[in-house]
């Protein structure tokens, strides 16, 4: 990289950093540290869910795909995502926003306590956990290999200073450092993201190339669905990202509490959906391109960046890599956000007595160490990621199969049909969901990717669907919840004592 590409990378960071530093400010409870006191705009709240949603994966396992597939990668990877986030606006965003509230909930597990059980929350907390480390990794290998190809910096280097970087201003700001460093990531991406979608276009001999490039590309190219990326895979991912950008994705339901509004999250939501239908394929047409432009790819995964280099000019290099670096930062800082609400607020008041009585200040401090140590933890994680399938084996066979289990429970939990679905049904359907995935991965070899994807899902929905129809278990605590959330009018009762909240 030349100077001015340096200099692009180091302005970035310092932006990330003073951003941290202003949102600090901010910062004066716990309430203020996971979800920006309810004082988010909507507009803010909705580029920051979809910016949540992105990693640096997207220029290198979904790239990976583009060059070698075609366009299958949007519908398969990106339609699921605005299809679920579109339905959860309405269906979910608003209930979120409600437990905030009403309820004083700060995580999007805190309700889980009275809704069904305690060991119901903590099976989810501790799981969920500890499959957010291994998504977050996934995005740190993402980050250095994009760095090796740019810099020669090894993997492992480049894991640390993405991981700093990110600590440092997520720590000390909060959700609020989040989101504005969201949107500022947002801009630079967009910028970088069109800079080399026009410079593919002009390598192309303009529109004219552009006509003409489907036909230099091997048929199946210009094909919604192929090679692995079946109908049955697309409605099993469709029916997966439902559940997690709507809440299953911890940090994404936080986006929806943070606002000041039931509508505002809506609103907020239904921004995030719009820009998951309009902006991958500026991201992605550049590693569908690369088919004719650079035909022989050693490394599928080392595309986009290979293309940056040879079609971007000084500066614009460093801009490029800054925008790949704010999709990483993004998700992984708001899911250590999250992942700390998580602990603090659920787990450690069960297992430490002491954390229950907590100060203002004891409690913004072991959210700031347990954010440090998630992260630390996924960066160790990120050195070993080969040994877990690599990036897009972890993303989409871990996390996309974990998910269900782990989600199920939690957001259908707010739905009226489903308020007699106890704790027996929460639990059975999260431990044979997560049972279905290690039998298929470690025990009877799948089919398909498909098989393995889909099949804990299905086995959790149909569990706690099964166990709530034979077994119901109807609860007064947890029809004051669901009716307080499901509506704009009056409260049915139910009062913020129905949710038990840790001191702020």
């Amino acid at each position: 990289m030349a100077w001015l590409d340096w200099v692009a990378l180091g302005g970035y960071f310092l932006v990330m950093l003073l951003i941290g530093l202003w949102s600090h400010r901010r910062v004066s409870s716990v309430g203020d540290y996971f979800t920006g006191g309810g004082k988010m705009p909507w507009w803010l709240s909705g580029i920051s869910h979809h910016m949540s949603g992105y990693s640096a994966a997207v220029f290198v396992a979904y790239a990976a795909v583009a060059y070698s597939y075609g366009v299958t990668v949007y519908f398969w990877a990106f339609v699921p995502l605005a299809l679920g986030t579109g339905v959860g606006a309405f269906l979910f965003a608003p209930r979120w926003n409600r437990l905030r509230s009403r309820f004083n909930v700060i995580s999007p597990l805190e309700y889980l306590a009275k809704r069904y059980n305690v060991p119901t929350q903590q099976a989810l907390a501790w799981s969920g956990a500890l499959l957010k480390v291994f998504d977050v990794a996934a995005k740190w290998a993402s980050v250095a290999i994009l760095l090796k190809v740019f810099t020669g910096m090894s993997m492992n280097t480049g894991i640390v200073i993405t991981g700093v970087v990110t600590l440092l201003y997520c720590t000390v700001g909060g959700l609020w450092a989040d989101a504005l460093t969201d949107f500022g990531q947002f801009v630079i991406q967009g910028v970088a993201a069109l800079a080399m979608l026009i410079a593919v276009i002009i390598k192309l001999g303009g529109f004219p190339g552009l006509a003409s490039m489907w036909d230099k590309l091997p048929e199946d190219h210009g094909q919604p669905l192929v090679g692995p990326y079946t109908a049955g895979f697309l409605t099993a991912y469709i029916v997966i990202k439902l559940f997690e950008y709507n809440g299953g994705m911890w940090n994404l339901a936080q986006r929806y509490m943070a606002t000041d509004s039931a509508h505002s999250a809506r609103r907020s939501a239904v921004l995030s959906a719009v820009l998951y239908l309009i902006w991958p394929p500026v991201l992605l047409f550049p590693s569908v391109a690369a088919g004719v432009l650079m035909p022989h790819v050693v490394d599928a995964q080392q595309v986009y960046a290979l293309m940056a280099e040879r079609y971007l000019p000084a500066g614009l290099i460093g801009l490029t890599l800054a925008g790949m670096f704010s999709h990483t930062m993004a998700m992984a800082s708001s899911d250590a956000n999250a992942i700390s609400a998580v602990i603090t607020r659920d787990i450690m008041p069960v297992v430490w007595r002491k954390a229950r009585t907590w100060s203002t200040e004891a409690g913004l401090m072991a959210a700031r160490v347990c954010t440090v140590l998630f992260i630390a933890v996924s960066m160790i994680v990120a050195v070993e990621a080969d040994h877990f399938g690599g990036v897009l084996g972890i993303i989409v066979a871990l996390v996309a199969a974990v998910m269900g289990p782990i989600s199920i429970p939690m957001l259908l939990g707010l739905l009226p049909a489903f308020r007699r679905c106890g704790p027996v049904a929460a639990l059975g359907s999260w431990a044979l969901g997560l049972g279905a995935y290690f039998l298929l991965k470690y025990g009877i070899e799948p089919p398909s990717q498909t098989w393995l994807v889909a099949t804990p899902l299905v086995t959790s929905l149909v569990v706690y669907v099964a166990v709530g129809l034979l077994k119901p278990e109807p609860s007064g605590e947890a029809d004051a919840i669901v009716a307080a959330v499901g509506s704009d009018g009056p409260r049915s009762g139910a009062t913020p004592a129905a949710v038990p909240v840790a001191s702020d």
